[in-house]
């Protein structure tokens, strides 16, 4: 039965396919797309889909995808002006069960709602690029915008795409509060997360992917990055990790340790791949463990050989061909050498040092001397007399006594 119904369905798309010329140019959604819109079969991701397409309509709500037809596969709705989307954007009656993927890309979206998605339980792409959400309950004085259980109807999402997708004052806390989603969404079946262009430095929550069981692929590329500062081991399936374009300018060994507890977790059958293509690394010492651990690591570095680094922040120069023989000297320590250097630089040092401390006390002497000389004054003049005193009884004294 069910090889007799795959047989079916590719008789379908092959007669969609030869009649394509011809259902192309019925493309009227109807009425209520105020012509806007194309609706139809066409070519999508290599295949013939039913797709409608309202780009750049100049839409400044989501009313019309209430009238989507049901046989819609693919939504298109990008370059609109949405600000917020309202609950059931699909409509609270309507059966979208062929509806796969969703792409609402610059749409100039700050909000959703908890409920906004409903009726969408097989789409496995959504794609909010380039829009202005705002998911923290801290962006916003008046209005709470954090709506943990913001995808929780995508039961069977596989690939979420939110590359530039937050505003540019999203709140430090952007991990914490995309944990909480990620947490109250169920997102199980996701093995694709899109997290370039948003300006990331850090993430504070360490654990912010680790309710993604399923993920495989992790893009942080293009965005502030320094250090891998979230934990890596709680996600055993992870394949692939995008740091390209972000602030590396070496790699710590811890991080470099993260990398490879996952690349040697039990039970893993395909290899890690990372990639670090277009990091700001300097050519110094500082880029040694770095240089060290590509030419023994099994984990696969994407352009490995391509890898550059800056010196005097302006010559590039290829890291697998630097000279690291004095580098490799001062990590392992040599006896003869570094023994002697090491003795020079605490010399030095506590050279420094006496030299600030005396400068630090000859200042407090002449910030405060109008103070001392008040102390001092009577001191000074009690010991004037007493000498003075003693001189007198000297002179006066009898010869014999002298």
């Amino acid at each position: 039965m069910a090889k007799l119904f795959r047989i079916k369905r590719w008789l379908v798309r092959v007669l969609v396919a030869v009649l394509l010329p011809v259902l192309s140019l019925a493309d009227d959604c109807g009425r209520e797309f105020r012509g806007k819109c194309s609706c139809g079969y066409q070519m999508y991701n290599y295949q013939t889909q039913y797709v409608v397409n309202c780009t750049d309509t100049g839409f400044r709500d989501t009313l019309v995808l209430e009238h989507l037809p049901a046989q819609t596969e693919v939504l298109i709705f990008n370059g609109n002006l949405v600000d917020e989307l309202p609950w059931n954007v699909f409509g609270a009656l309507n059966d979208l069960a062929n509806l796969t993927i969703v792409d609402m890309s610059n749409n100039h979206i700050r909000e959703i709602r908890g409920k906004s998605y409903h009726h969408v339980p097989n789409v496995r792409r959504l794609i909010l690029n380039h829009n202005n959400l705002s998911i923290s309950r801290y962006d916003d004085e008046e209005f709470n915008h954090h709506h943990p259980r913001v995808f929780s109807n995508f039961v069977n999402l596989q690939e979420l795409h939110l590359t530039n997708a937050f505003a540019d004052n999203t709140s430090a806390e952007l991990s914490a509060d995309l944990h909480d989603i990620f947490v109250n969404s169920n997102l199980t079946k996701l093995v694709k997360l899109h997290l370039e262009q948003n300006e990331i430095s850090q993430f504070n929550d360490k654990r912010v992917f680790c309710d993604l069981p399923a993920l495989l692929d992790l893009h942080l590329g293009d965005n502030l990055l320094t250090e891998l500062n979230f934990n890596l081991s709680c996600m055993p399936r992870l394949r692939f990790l995008d740091l390209e374009r972000n602030r590396f300018e070496a790699v710590r060994p811890r991080d470099l340790a993260l990398l490879e507890a996952v690349q040697v977790q039990p039970g893993r059958t395909t290899p890690l791949t990372v990639d670090f293509t277009y990091n700001p690394f300097v050519c110094d010492c500082g880029l040694f463990p770095l240089y060290e651990w590509l030419a023994r690591t099994n984990v696969t570095v994407r352009n490995r050989d391509g890898l550059v680094c800056l010196r005097n922040r302006q010559a590039r120069e290829p890291i697998r061909s630097l000279g690291m023989g004095k580098c490799r000297k001062l990590r392992t320590g040599s006896p003869a050498d570094d023994g002697g250097h090491t003795t020079t630089t605490l010399v030095f040092v506590l050279i420094c040092l006496s030299c600030v401390l005396v400068a630090l006390v000859a200042g407090l002497l002449y910030v405060s001397k109008d103070r001392l000389k008040t102390l001092l004054t009577p001191v000074v003049d009690s010991v004037s007399k007493k000498v003075h005193y003693t001189t007198i009884k000297d002179e006066d004294a009898p010869e014999q006594y002298v």
